[in-house]
């Protein structure tokens, strides 16, 4: 699973491979229940827009903001059918949380060590997740938050190396930016033909011990 990344401050990019602005107030390093920068489309107008969303989806049912302690990834494979994620696949809220990076441990060492992962060319990329809406009862908070897809890497060259020996092993789905349009504006068949793990552009990783401190 994936549990921290580093939201993307390339404004440039953002503005390069969307046509829209990048929002401030993204942490240095993005933890559940942390914002980040999501592009979603919308589902009235139409158009692409870009703010900062909550990590750990929050469904529209849910009684409190509890339940993203354990939302903050999603199974590709049951997404469509588990209660906490199926409104978002069938409503085709598919977003994209544009990070540089993303974080992993690894048992090589014989213990856990966290690794950075990011593409070869060390661009920003957008991560595919699902978002919700949910209205805080008692205060009336709206709040929009996303959980990250993901697929199997037990064949994937970078990927299999993380997390404990035994386990799955997982990687979230990276849309290339020739197919970020098509991912926003996907049927649901056609977002689960999208979320293959044979498709992730060339990864390299690198060692990154966790800081003593979470940074802000």
């Amino acid at each position: 699973m994936c549990t921290n990344f580093t939201p993307t401050t390339n404004s440039a990019w953002v503005l390069q491979h969307f046509g829209i602005e990048l929002p401030s107030g993204s942490p240095a390093e993005c933890f559940p229940g942390y914002l980040a920068p999501l592009v979603v489309r919308g589902q009235q107008s139409g158009r692409i827009g870009c703010g900062l969303a909550r990590f750990g989806l929050i469904p529209a049912w849910a009684q409190d903001d509890r339940i993203a302690r354990h939302t903050y990834n999603a199974r590709s494979e049951t997404a469509a059918v588990k209660p906490s994620f199926r409104a978002a696949w069938k409503g085709r809220r598919f977003g994209l949380v544009l990070v540089d990076d993303f974080f992993e441990p690894c048992y090589e060492t014989g213990r856990a060590v966290r690794w950075r992962i990011g593409l070869a060319s060390g661009e920003p990329f957008g991560i595919a997740c699902l978002w919700d809406r949910w209205e805080a009862r008692e205060t009336g908070e709206r709040i929009v938050s996303f959980s990250m897809l993901t697929v199997n890497a037990d064949p994937h060259p970078v990927m299999n190396r993380f997390h404990k020996p035994g386990d799955e092993k997982r990687t979230p789905v990276i849309i290339a930016p020739g197919r970020h349009q098509a991912w926003l504006e996907a049927t649901p068949p056609e977002a689960q033909a999208m979320l293959r793990g044979d498709q992730l552009p060339e990864l390299v990783s690198t060692p990154a011990p966790k800081p003593s401190t979470r940074l802000t």
